[in-house]
């Protein structure tokens, strides 16, 4: 008696409903999701990852829309995450990003998911990681993520992308936005979007005043070590560094499709970059560690939650009485992580 195929390997098949479904259920976190992608992880690691992120209104949904159309005409099959913020109310989320991408509705090639954040912080939702395995594992040569509109200090996308795409745009806000710590330092390449407007050559000024601000006062970050004393090695911080890369400055206007072609020459540039030098492992080693540490965070949280409802009660009932200084939080979370740890 046969048995049906698996949801992985309805996947790996190319079955459109099984890769969404899946994908459906690692947003509820259903446990059936885990097993799948067990089975689908040797079959990831192929897909080159771009994300794109920046304020929100910089036109980055109509950039994803011209870069799925440049590398579908280089015969390559695209998969899209784009994340919507989810209403801190409601709970509902518009996801109307695939509404931005109709063009691409009814090509086989591309396969567009969106996601809500479901109040996850740092532009991505939390299950993101996962969907974009799961396009790598149906065989997407590129997977583009579009983030939420983003602040300072919301730099997920850094840790999941090959390449990040800052997008900018003039007229919101000063110049010296433009050399605040943050989101404008994981950029591989910046794209100054709606470039028509007037304020586009002072955004690019301003980009270029922070590159060389960062260049003329190169100097080792602080070190930083693990709980074995050990210094990570990472992104390289001098300029005569052989494997240093200068991020370039694209002024685009997606809506008419001007310098979209200058865009993905310089994102296909830093692939050849991070190949050359041996910075792409590099870079998946630490897509891996994220991944890791993200799934292994989340899996300690439940188990010490599950602890908490069995010993002291609920979360909402331990709330109320830290609330009512009836409990002191300290001591509560030390007493669990040490019955944890024992």
């Amino acid at each position: 008696m046969s048995t049906a195929p698996s949801l992985a390997h309805r996947v790996l098949g190319g079955e459109l409903r099984a890769a969404a479904r899946l994908m459906r259920d690692l947003d509820d976190q259903a446990p059936s999701a885990r097993e799948a992608m067990r089975q689908l992880f040797p079959r990831t690691g192929r897909a080159y990852v771009v994300g794109l992120t920046g304020a929100p209104g910089a036109g980055k949904s109509s950039l994803t829309d011209r870069l799925i159309a440049w590398h579908r005409k280089r015969g390559r099959t695209v998969g899209v995450v784009a994340v919507d913020p989810t209403s801190p109310f409601s709970g509902g989320a518009i996801l109307g990003d695939r509404i931005r991408m109709q063009d691409h509705a009814l090509d086989e090639g591309v396969f567009i998911r969106s996601m809500a954040t479901r109040g996850n912080l740092g532009g991505l939702s939390r299950a993101t990681a996962d969907v974009v395995a799961v396009m790598d594992a149906m065989g997407k040569d590129v997977v583009l993520v579009e983030t939420v509109g983003v602040g300072q200090d919301e730099i997920e996308v850094a840790a999941l992308a090959h390449t990040v795409v800052v997008v900018a745009v003039p007229g919101m806000g000063d110049e010296v936005q433009a050399i605040k710590a943050g989101v404008m330092e994981i950029a591989d390449v910046f794209a100054v979007n709606k470039a028509d407007r007037e304020g586009a050559d002072r955004t690019v000024r301003d980009l270029h005043m922070m590159l060389e601000l960062r260049r003329a006062t190169a100097t080792r970050p602080p070190p930083d070590h693990d709980e074995l004393h050990r210094f990570p090695e990472g992104e390289p911080w001098s300029p005569e560094d052989a494997r240093f890369w200068e991020p370039p400055i694209v002024k685009t206007v997606a809506t008419r499709d001007e310098g979209v072609i200058e865009l993905c020459e310089a994102v296909e540039r830093h692939r050849a970059h991070l190949t050359a030098t041996g910075m792409l492992k590099a870079r998946e080693i630490a897509r891996a560690r994220a991944a890791f540490v993200a799934l292994l965070r989340e899996q300690l949280l439940a188990g010490a939650l599950a602890r908490l409802a069995g010993e002291q009660g609920h979360l909402d009932q331990v709330a109320a009485r830290i609330a009512a200084h009836e409990a002191d939080p300290y001591s509560l979370a030390d007493e669990l992580v040490a019955r944890l740890r024992g």
